[in-house]
């Protein structure tokens, strides 16, 4: 007579596999964007720091929960061992096998395809080691866990268990290599914002030689209440950022930054579009970095001339008395 499944047995075996698939999925994700990070190439795009962000924090939350369900679910065994044979637990162990199978099979396919298209092969082999170490460990566990009752199989499935957890470890440690802690993220996300001010700042500069014929004397003269227009100041400490006038066309402006710029072009997935959340912030729309931005740490400044001839002086307009 079969066992009955009970709505724990049920929920417990559900909640496992959906957590299991979500975080096998993270994982591969943040190993592909390591790799790419790691082996730039000039046809990909911008790395994008979500793209290890995200699988992180997915796996900081899911695996400690895999784990415990997976507990759960064999102390169950243990107490009840006809909960063996409970049709839930040969679906959920089926189902396992062939979707990871299958994705052994269709993500190599991807692979190959994108490294036909002309991705450099650095990154399509490892991508294919990802791949076949992550999927196959999923695959060997739960085939060794189909032959649970076997003591050998028991032994192999907690030490693919352990690996599996150490392979975890080792991808979040290379996440965050790869992106810096959320401190450094942090003072990334403060200087891009500075690019941003400063990029502002330098339009509303030539804004104003375009309408009054010269250089603005401070900052606080591109200041309009009727238009909206406020000086930015430096996000983090509420500082003016610093404007010198140095010629009738020249000026330079200049802010303190906490990092270094950083060149993300190429380290993104190949032939793939997006922006990056950290640096470069200034993306042109053919997808060109604004070099003109590019900084050390600490005081930075940026050195401009205006071209007459690409920005013009408005003329006048005539007063209606005088026509």
């Amino acid at each position: 007579m079969p066992t009955k499944t009970t709505p724990k047995d049920f929920f417990l075996h559900l909640g496992a596999t959906i957590v299991l698939y979500a975080a096998a999925v993270a994982l591969i994700n943040l190993a592909f964007s390591i790799i790419n990070y790691a082996i730039p190439d000039p046809l990909a795009s911008y790395f994008y720091a979500g793209n290890v962000a995200w699988p992180i924090s997915m796996l900081i939350v899911l695996i400690p929960l895999l784990y415990v369900l997976e507990w759960f679910i064999h102390r169950d065994y243990r107490l009840y061992p006809e909960k063996l044979n409970l049709w839930i637990r040969r679906w959920r162990i089926y189902l396992t096998l062939f979707l990871a199978g299958a994705t052994i099979v269709g993500d190599i396919i991807a692979l190959i395809n994108t490294y036909l298209s002309g991705e450099l092969s650095g990154r399509f082999v490892y991508k294919i080691i990802a791949i076949l170490v992550i999927a196959g460990i999923i695959f060997a566990y739960y085939l060794f866990d189909r032959i649970n009752a076997m003591d050998t199989g028991k032994r192999t499935r907690y030490t693919l268990a352990g690996i599996g957890l150490v392979i975890v470890l080792v991808a979040v440690v290379g996440g965050f290599i790869t992106v810096g802690s959320p401190s450094t993220q942090r003072a990334l996300r403060f200087d891009q914002q500075r690019i941003n001010d400063l990029s502002s700042i330098q339009w509303q500069i030539i804004n104003h030689w375009q309408t009054k014929g010269n250089l603005p004397a401070s900052l606080t003269e591109l200041n309009d209440p009727l238009s909206g227009v406020n000086v930015p100041v430096d996000p983090e400490t509420d500082a003016p950022y610093e404007y010198n006038r140095k010629g009738t066309t020249t000026f330079e402006i200049c802010a303190t930054f906490g990092r270094p710029s950083q060149d993300l072009k190429g380290r993104g997935e190949f032939g793939g579009g997006g922006y990056p959340i950290a640096y470069p912030s200034r993306i042109y729309p053919d997808g060109g970095l604004d070099s003109n931005w590019q900084h050390e740490a600490g005081r930075t400044c940026f050195d401009r001339t205006i071209d007459p001839e690409r920005y013009p002086v408005n003329p006048k307009p005539i007063p209606a008395a005088m026509r």
